[in-house]
């Protein structure tokens, strides 16, 4: 958007990245804030749910002849938050079920029907780590397009990751509530800290999008 105006508006197609859409329309964001603000352009989000099929992938890591000709496509929209207090950033550690069971990563999920990213934010994260959060602010989209075999069977994964900040003015002891969900613990980590732990690659991404430097 350009002074409340609408200047470009597209279905994002499965495996597409936001940035790439943008620059195929003629339009470059010039960079972004840790505010979550672009200075040339807003982003906004209208999700809904796509049923028609795409056309099979021709291979992927792990996929026979028969996979291939049944490859279902799979986009997730979800929403992250980089909570940072006192030094310390709250993770959250995968569950068994998530097929990277022991690594950490950012507190957040999946979009409810009719949830807006910030309210899935806030959810989430209280359901994963006990803490409640405000002033929640978009940041960037983190894209992942995969084609292979997971405990699902044989997919086309599109994952579209919606980072956010957030802020935790009284921080508690992590509990999980979610048990049985996709998280197994969380924890406040000091940031001088992170390298001691297994983290997913969007980590390191979120923390530098978000200006979040761990002390060395």
């Amino acid at each position: 958007m350009r002074g409340g105006r609408e200047v470009v508006s597209f279905v994002l197609g499965h495996g597409e990245d936001p940035a790439a859409g943008l620059a195929a329309r003629g339009w470059e964001p010039l960079g972004s804030s840790v505010e979550g603000v672009l200075p040339s352009i807003v982003l906004t989000f209208r999700v809904e749910a796509v049923t028609s099929r795409v056309p099979a992938p021709p291979g992927g890591p792990g996929l026979s002849e028969a996979d291939r000709a049944r490859v279902e496509p799979r986009q997730r929209v979800a929403a992250y938050a980089v909570v940072v207090d006192d030094d310390r950033l709250l993770l959250t550690r995968l569950a068994p079920l998530t097929g990277a069971q022991g690594r950490w990563t950012l507190p957040g999920g999946g979009l409810d029907d009719g949830e807006s990213p910030r309210e899935a934010v806030v959810r989430e994260v209280h359901e994963e780590t006990g803490q409640d959060v405000d002033d929640v602010r978009f940041v960037d989209v983190m894209t992942q397009h995969w084609v292979g075999r997971s405990e699902r069977g044989a997919e086309d994964y599109h994952a579209v990751r919606l980072l956010h900040t957030a802020r935790c003015t009284r921080p508690t002891r992590p509990v999980v509530h979610d048990v049985g969900g996709s998280t197994s613990e969380a924890a406040w980590v000091p940031l001088g800290r992170l390298s001691g732990y297994d983290l997913v690659p969007t980590v390191s991404y979120a923390l530098r999008a978000t200006g979040v430097v761990p002390r060395r």
